[in-house]
């Protein structure tokens, strides 16, 4: 009896994942930060109204994502660290993670000798993982993401979706 063939490779070329990574490395951070848009224009009250219908929902939101995309960037960021300043434990072991993977680094393979004890690298990254796998179980990362994309789901998406678009942008659209 054979086994079941799967056509991963012509899954993932349907998909077409390799987008998300070709737009990252097109533009570097310093051009995506690069046109964020002033405060006035992204907080003008006078262009803040209830839509029709869905369809113009749809159309804000597609019109404001690509806009405003700059800005939306700097509140996900700006919402990432107030969720890990809300999280301490969460921050705990993140910093541990990364400053006990930099110090195992820094010994180059060496053994670390502590008095008659010697950790070898193999044994340090082993408890590392298990105290940082331990207590991440505690600082409840999952809540903190899920938090984290209701959060920036509702401001972002409910701030496309009320600002109008300009004048000069909603009569482009509907020229036939």
């Amino acid at each position: 009896m054979s086994g079941i063939y799967i056509p991963i490779a012509a899954l993932t070329e349907r998909l077409n994942f390799g987008r998300f990574a070709e737009g990252a490395a097109r533009m570097p951070l310093s051009n995506r930060f690069s046109n964020i848009r002033p405060l006035r224009e992204f907080f003008d009250f006078r262009r803040v109204s209830k839509p029709a219908d869905f369809a113009e929902v749809q159309s804000r939101v597609n019109y404001n994502l690509s806009y405003f995309s700059s800005n939306y960037a700097v509140i996900f960021v700006l919402l990432s660290i107030y969720s890990l300043f809300s999280n301490i434990l969460l921050l705990f072991v993140i910093v541990l993670a990364v400053g006990g993977m930099w110090g195992i680094g820094r010994l180059g393979g060496s053994d670390l000798t502590i008095g008659s004890t010697t950790f070898t690298s193999s044994q340090l990254y082993t408890g590392l993982f298990a105290t940082t796998a331990i207590l991440g179980l505690f600082a409840s990362p999952f809540s903190t993401i899920l938090r984290l994309l209701g959060a920036s789901g509702v401001v972002i998406l409910g701030h496309a979706s009320f600002m109008d678009k300009p004048i000069e942008n909603a009569f482009s659209e509907e020229a036939v």
